[in-house]
């Protein structure tokens, strides 16, 4: 049964992975849920109170990543909050219209679109915003997964 018990945790962080490409996962959720199977299924003991402040810290950090990614990416190219809401929602929206694809494509196009249609921007100014938008998302998914991936392994020392 701990084979399996490890299977799950495994998977439930997996899953976290999985998030920084389908943004509509939960990722750092899954994380969390993986240290209460953890929890119930072995012990609680070892997970201290310095564990879960490292670990609030760096879901912290996870927030602020993202959110200053997007932000910074959108705003270095001449971008307006309209595109920041454009490059959300086109996030968001993009891999259930165009799968895999729409994961890239689907911030560029809502930060075009929302530049055009909310700025009347010229053309090439609103790609070059929506290129900046591409880069903050990738930019803040790599950030995102090494702080992720920091949280694995701070619960592995602590556990082990």
């Amino acid at each position: 049964m701990t084979i399996l018990y490890w299977i799950i945790i495994a998977a439930l962080f997996l899953i976290a992975f999985i998030g920084l490409i389908y943004p509509i996962i939960p990722s750092v959720l899954f994380i969390y849920i993986g240290f209460f199977v953890y929890g119930f299924l072995f012990e609680f003991g070892s997970m201290t109170l310095s564990f879960w402040i490292i670990e609030i810290l760096l879901t912290s950090l996870l927030f602020l990543a993202d959110y200053a990614s997007n932000l910074f990416g959108v705003k270095k190219y001449g971008g307006s909050k309209a595109a920041i809401w454009g490059s959300t929602f086109g996030l968001l929206l993009g891999p259930f219209v165009i799968p895999f694809l729409g994961i890239i494509l689907g911030p560029f196009i809502g930060a075009v679109g929302a530049e055009l249609v909310f700025h009347r921007k010229p053309i090439k100014e609103a790609v070059k915003v929506g290129v900046g938008s591409l880069l903050g998302f990738l930019g803040g998914a790599l950030m995102k997964g090494v702080i992720q991936a920091a949280m694995i392994i701070i619960f592995l020392v602590y556990i082990l």
